[in-house]
């Protein structure tokens, strides 16, 4: 079974850290296993953990009081979010929901900031994070007023192969329509359509229980 030892001595970071300072890292970040449809974190909550996806699925969303919700994007294993708020000091700014049963580390601030202090690998690590999520969501922007549904889709499966974000995504993706529907912000029919399109374009399969990528840059550039 993955753990937060597994998560932590997977990542760039975590492989470049002394003996010491990985056993810090550890002993400062908890885990807990979400139930389906259950919060990782609230918003408007403080943010004192540094947040990170041991097995499962989650996704960042905002609710509104009118009832309207936007999915900002789907975190897989491997992937690690919140650092922004963290190294803001402010409250959560968004929802983080488990789509389905999954396994959460979480690291604490004294830990998260001991290694920003201390650890240049570390620190490189955040550079490029939050680079790279900085290009995501700019990328969201613009898929959302350019492209139609099935680029879309195609494109919102294709960030979940970011190598910086989301460096343990398999080609074997265990996501259902519903799930993908979810982080696209259409409906399942709409999002089984899509998937049935790009399906036809030779870019991925549709199998029971989930997806197999066969192309991801075509699914990148699926609509240009």
């Amino acid at each position: 079974m993955k753990d937060k030892a597994t998560l932590v001595r997977n990542t760039q970071w975590g492989q470049a850290l002394s003996e010491e300072a990985l056993a810090r890292a550890l002993a400062g970040t908890s885990e807990r296993l979400v139930p389906a449809g259950s919060y990782v974190c609230l918003k408007g909550d403080p943010a004192d953990h540094w947040i990170g996806v041991i097995d499962g699925l989650v996704k960042i969303a905002s609710h509104w009081v009118t009832g309207k919700t936007v999915t900002f994007t789907g975190v897989p294993p491997g992937g690690w979010l919140g650092e922004g708020s963290m190294l803001k000091h402010e409250p959560r700014r968004y929802d983080v929901i488990a789509l389905r049963e999954s396994r959460i580390a979480y690291m604490n601030r004294s830990t998260f900031q001991w290694l920003l202090d201390n650890s240049i690998p570390f620190n490189r690590f955040l550079l490029h994070h939050l680079n790279e999520r900085l290009g995501q969501f700019i990328g969201m922007v613009e898929h959302e007023r350019l492209l139609d549904t099935d680029a879309r889709i195609a494109r919102c499966l294709a960030g979940l192969f970011n190598p910086v974000l989301y460096p343990g995504t398999n080609r074997q993706l265990q996501i259902s329509q519903e799930e993908l529907g979810y982080l696209a912000g259409v409906s399942r029919q709409r999002a089984n359509q899509a998937l049935k399109a790009l399906e036809e374009a030779g870019l991925l399969r549709v199998e029971y229980g989930g997806i197999t990528v066969l192309e991801v840059e075509g699914l990148r550039s699926y609509g240009n």
